[in-house]
């Protein structure tokens, strides 16, 4: 692979990882756009690993509350801190069953132009009525158990191409009248047990193949390049989200969602 497809790459996977805007759809139709062969698995690996990393990089101090907290027995810390990680286990469980159930599909058909057009623009009107007409009352320490299995849910139809996973788990979150930025903050945490999964899973695969070590230094750009990206994306749409709303990112995908109905 060239240099610059390799950055490319990575600058896609750490922008577009964590808006609401679907990153598989950008990085399956950049090849496309470019005339360039597909990146294959290692490269994506690597850029899912970047991203994950970004993630953790950036809630670090709440996740080392989460843990600390569920490990105090009583009535000893915070109840909210205390039922996190589970929460965010539970809310996992409906994207791995569907991975397992549909995953030929996701991973075949579904990746066609059209899908990921129409997922493009269908969630997108989705996340703009939710955005627009959700109310702002609740807050991310008031996610319970039934919450959690909806976020859940959200994720797992976001495993369509062109859907975002995080957009989705949005979505969810202001129609249950979470806030935005709590919407998203939980969207955020939520990626940590599936990309964790994935990349496990990826990380088998690969090693199953012969990796030369000369692709090892692309590999590490392409990984250090999206945690970077996707650390200031992360922190740059929560401070959006404090003042603006999600209606900027559902114009994006109606426009590019209507450019790849006409191009492809």
């Amino acid at each position: 692979m060239q240099p610059l497809q390799l950055i490319l790459v990575a600058l896609v996977q750490g922008l577009t990882e964590y808006l609401p805007i679907s990153s598989t759809a950008h990085l399956i139709l950049l090849p496309r756009l470019f005339g360039w062969p597909d990146q294959g698995l290692a490269v994506d690996v690597a850029a899912n690993t970047g991203t994950l990393v970004a993630v953790v990089a950036y809630f670090r101090k709440d996740l080392a509350v989460y843990v600390r907290a569920l490990f105090q027995g009583g009535d000893a810390g915070d109840p909210a801190a205390r039922r996190m990680i589970p929460l965010l286990a539970l809310a996992s469980l409906p994207v791995l069953v569907a991975g397992i159930v549909a995953g030929d599909w996701i991973a075949g058909d579904a990746r066609s132009p059209g899908v990921i057009a129409w997922a493009t623009i269908g969630f997108g009107l989705v996340l703009g009525a939710t955005d627009r007409w959700g109310a702002q009352e609740r807050r991310l320490e008031q996610v319970n158990w039934r919450n959690a299995l909806v976020f859940g849910l959200a994720q797992a139809a976001a495993l369509i191409p062109g859907a975002s996973r995080a957009g989705v788990v949005m979505s969810a979150g202001r129609l249950l009248g979470f806030d935005r930025e709590s919407s998203a903050r939980f969207a955020f945490l939520l990626a940590l047990p599936v990309g964790v999964f994935v990349a496990g899973k990826d990380s088998l695969d690969l090693m199953s193949g012969t990796l030369p070590l000369s692709q090892l230094p692309s590999l590490l750009l392409v990984a250090a390049l999206s945690a970077v990206v996707g650390y200031l994306v992360i922190g740059g749409l929560l401070g959006w989200l404090r003042r603006r709303s999600l209606q900027l990112f559902v114009g994006y995908r109606l426009a590019l969602g209507s450019v790849l109905l006409v191009v492809f």
